[in-house]
């Protein structure tokens, strides 16, 4: 029996006559009678009973039908895979990303992705998040991390939630636990200038009526984790941005929990390459 049998017998269970069957798959009615016949000679069972009605599958043609549906189904995905990978030769994925993110999250998939798939050619360049989004639009780059919720231009998965942390210059006095509104009242902040994460923060002192004393605004969240260590201020920045954290800066939790959620993004339309779909699953696991 071949895969061209099969799918002859499954059509005609499914469409009831030769002639139907003939149709859709676009064959004369005697090769798909041929085909039949053949099947039957060589399984030495009836698959099919004909009459004026039609064709209607005997009790084993259904049992047969059955697995040669699962057959056909797995060569369908076994071409699927293959083309995907002929799809995959020599192809590009770019990736564009915010600093946290492209040092804690996407390195060990990255190389997870390259050992599976080497022969794509994989790019990463660092910007801001209002920057990954020019990047995705512009077309200089094929997929995104950034914070979430983002604009209905995107289609966007969430990968994982990092928590906004307090950095405190750590002193001989024992800091309370958890640390309370009223202690962190009496420190002056060093905030990221510009910078979605920062403005996260003030909402979130907003909301709960708390003062926000400001002493510095930083450009890098690495600048500020170093001025902390100084005992130049305190800080509120998300866990990873904050990382890695030096032996002199003390970590606390806020008074009430505050995270942001990172995902991955790709423009809504068109459709993803072979490439970013193929990294969307490495992603995702």
């Amino acid at each position: 029996m071949n895969i061209s049998q099969l799918k002859v017998l499954v059509t005609i269970g499914q469409c009831g006559s030769f002639s139907d069957a003939a149709i859709q798959l676009e064959m004369s009615q005697s090769a798909v009678s041929r085909a039949i016949a053949s099947l039957e000679n060589e399984l030495n069972v009836p698959l099919l009973v004909r009459g004026r009605l039609g064709a209607k599958l005997t009790t084993v043609g259904e049992r047969v039908v059955a697995h040669a549906q699962q057959i056909l189904d797995l060569r369908e995905s076994i071409e699927y895979e293959v083309n995907l990978e002929k799809a995959l030769y020599n192809s590009r994925l770019r990736i564009a990303s915010f600093r946290s993110a492209a040092t804690h999250l996407l390195p060990s998939k990255i190389a997870e992705f390259q050992r599976i798939y080497p022969r794509v050619d994989v790019s990463l360049d660092e910007f801001d998040p209002a920057g990954v989004e020019q990047a995705l639009r512009s077309g200089g780059a094929d997929l995104g991390l950034l914070p979430l919720p983002r604009s209905e231009d995107f289609t966007t998965w969430e990968i994982t939630r990092d928590e906004y942390v307090v950095l405190l210059p750590k002193t001989q006095q024992p800091l309370t636990t958890p640390i309370t509104w009223n202690e962190l009242s009496t420190h002056s902040f060093i905030l990221l200038n510009y910078a979605e994460c920062t403005t996260a923060v003030k909402e979130h002192w907003s909301r709960w009526q708390q003062p926000l004393k400001v002493a510095y605004n930083v450009k890098e969240d690495s600048t500020i984790v170093s001025m902390v260590a100084q005992g130049l201020g305190a800080a509120i920045l998300p866990r990873l941005a904050a990382m890695p954290i030096p032996e002199t800066v003390e970590i606390r939790p806020l008074p009430v929990p505050l995270e942001r959620v990172i995902g991955v993004a790709i423009l809504a339309t068109p459709p993803p390459s072979p490439a970013v779909t193929r990294f969307l699953e490495v992603m995702k696991t």
